[in-house]
């Protein structure tokens, strides 16, 4: 084992001499690896972990496969090094079961922990080297097309691959409420218009909060997610995300609340919070680690890895892949 506090602490599931994994501790970021098979003996290593790189193909959703350990360790330990705060807390939030907690339990968990972030050293350092900030406005940032009582809400930026700012948020909070409301609705599909679903948040908007204590009555009061959520429990498979492009941090985390995510063969994932010294604040703690668990969803943020559709597909992060 080794490690810092500001490192991962990388642990040999192979070592013979590897002593017994602690209970209820937070250690930090902990990655674990093997290659091979690993001892059965190490079982509760693979629980606690953050997660377990292989180089072999594997199906427990607690390890993934990279194509060499050593690259991958090296990656980490940059990627983590260089915002260990931001690591830690997002590490502590997934621990924290999130996924399982309940919907509001577990987005209440996330947007303090992300609050807690956006008033922290890494995200200010982040936000210093930005230009200046500014309010996306238009008219139709989200377009609803009804055919009977099917519904199409289709995000309406494609000149900026949807990144999402504010004015796509209302409209979105706007078109789940119609939907909630409106009973003749029995089919809903989540798109986007242009070359990406969504692209994540809008860099330029970042840091326009007032304070961060607000921010977070502002994402809790006016949920995006639970929204999802409900509409999701009452359609269903019925509540569809057609994916394509990039889908990144947010536009990620708010289709994998949608019961079934079908994408486009060319269509990339990935969770880059980290950058930024954020961990996701969308909902994604809870709705990714549904699909993938805890484990995968953590090696998406602290690797900063994107991961295609067939990966995609092999996880369960969506359902199918459009012919």
């Amino acid at each position: 084992m080794s490690g810092s506090p500001a490192t991962p602490l990388f642990v040999d599931l192979a070592d013979p001499t590897l002593a017994a994994c602690p209970r209820d501790a937070l250690p930090g970021v902990v990655v674990a690896y093997c290659r091979g098979l690993p001892p059965e003996s190490a079982a509760p290593w693979l629980d606690h972990a953050t997660f377990t790189l292989t180089e072999d193909s594997t199906a427990d959703r607690r390890m993934v496969q990279v194509e060499s350990i050593d690259s991958a360790v090296t990656a980490i330990t940059e990627n983590v090094g260089l915002r260990p705060v931001a690591a830690a807390v997002c590490d502590d939030v997934l621990r924290a079961d999130a996924a399982r907690a309940g919907t509001l339990s577990g987005l209440i968990t996330e947007s303090l922990a992300y609050s807690t972030l956006q008033a922290g050293p890494e995200f200010a350092r982040w936000l210093a080297d930005q230009g200046p900030r500014q309010t996306h406005r238009q008219d139709d940032p989200v377009l609803l097309d009804r055919d009977g009582s099917s519904l199409e809400i289709s995000f309406n930026r494609p000149t900026r691959h949807n990144a999402f700012s504010n004015a796509l948020r209302a409209g979105l909070i706007d078109a789940l409420t119609v939907v909630l409301a409106d009973l003749t609705v029995d089919s809903v599909t989540l798109s986007g218009q242009g070359r990406s679903f969504c692209s994540g948040g809008d860099l330029t908007e970042f840091g326009m909060f007032t304070d961060p204590a607000n921010s977070h009555l502002a994402r809790t009061r006016y949920s995006l997610g639970l929204l999802l959520d409900a509409v999701a429990e009452g359609l269903g498979p019925h509540f569809r995300a057609r994916v394509h492009g990039a889908v990144l941090g947010s536009g990620l985390e708010m289709a994998s609340f949608c019961p079934h995510v079908s994408a486009h063969p060319s269509t990339i994932f990935g969770l880059p919070e980290l950058q930024l010294g954020l961990l996701p604040g969308a909902g994604g703690t809870v709705s990714i680690p549904r699909r993938i668990g805890r484990w995968r969803t953590a090696f998406l943020v602290l690797s900063g890895r994107r991961i295609d559709a067939t990966t995609a597909l092999d996880w369960g992060l969506i359902d199918a892949i459009d012919v």
